[in-house]
Parts: structure tokens; sequence; C-alpha cells
């Protein structure tokens, strides 16, 4: 298979994953609500299921989407990879700039990964 044809399925994939990662969120904001807002709108507790499975099961099918997508998108960034240097270097020339911005952007997308491992949730 060409690279080409490759990246376009990558791509084809990474939006239907996209849709469904979003798919999945709407489904635990809005159709398997949460313990207090099920209450409000059904006046008890009650439990929920969509195709079989409950809220937290469908918060590990979300949780897994991103991860594939995540897998996806470095997959994709490899293809490009050299046209991603080329342009990059282009844009900015100046060589310690480029590595400043760049460990920077690393160190902020590690941030973000990692983050809910370094805070502790409020107990109410």
């Amino acid at each position: 298979m060409n690279k080409s044809r490759l990246n376009f399925i990558i791509d084809a994939v990474m939006l239907l994953g996209m849709m469904a990662l979003v798919g999945t969120g709407y489904v635990r904001k809005y159709i398997l609500l949460s313990g207090s807002a099920a209450k409000a709108a059904f006046g008890r507790k009650v439990d929920m299921l969509l195709l079989g499975i409950d809220r937290d099961g469908w918060a590990v099918i979300h949780l897994y989407l991103g991860y594939f997508l995540l897998f996806l998108l470095f997959w994709h960034i490899y293809l490009h990879w050299k046209q991603i240097v080329a342009i990059y270097r282009k844009w900015i020339p100046d060589r310690m700039v480029r590595w400043t911005i760049t460990a920077v952007f690393v160190l902020l997308g590690l941030v973000l990964l990692l983050f809910p491992f370094f805070i502790k949730p409020v107990i109410l």
C-alpha cells in the first residue's frame, strides 16, 4: 500500500473515531444521566443502559477511543514528519527559538496528558 492511500485511510478512520468520541461524550452527558441529573429528571435514582452498557461502560469506551485516536494521530504525524519539519524550519528559522517552542509544546502536551494524576479531587 502506498503512503498516500495509507494516509487517506488513517485520516478517514480518525474522522470516524472523532465522531464516535463526540457521540460517546453525548451519551454520557445527555442520554445516560448522572445520578443527580437522573434524580432531578425522574424524581428517584434510576439505572440506565444504552445498548446494554451503563454510563461507566460508555466512559471506558470513550477513554479507549481517545487512546486509539492518539495512536492514529502519532501515526499521522510520523507519515508527515518530513513535511512538518520543513514547514517548521521555514516558519521559524532561528534554531534556538525552534527548540524552545518545541520544548514548551512537548511540556505542555505532557502536562495536559498527565495532570489528572497530579491533582486531588475535592470531596464534598
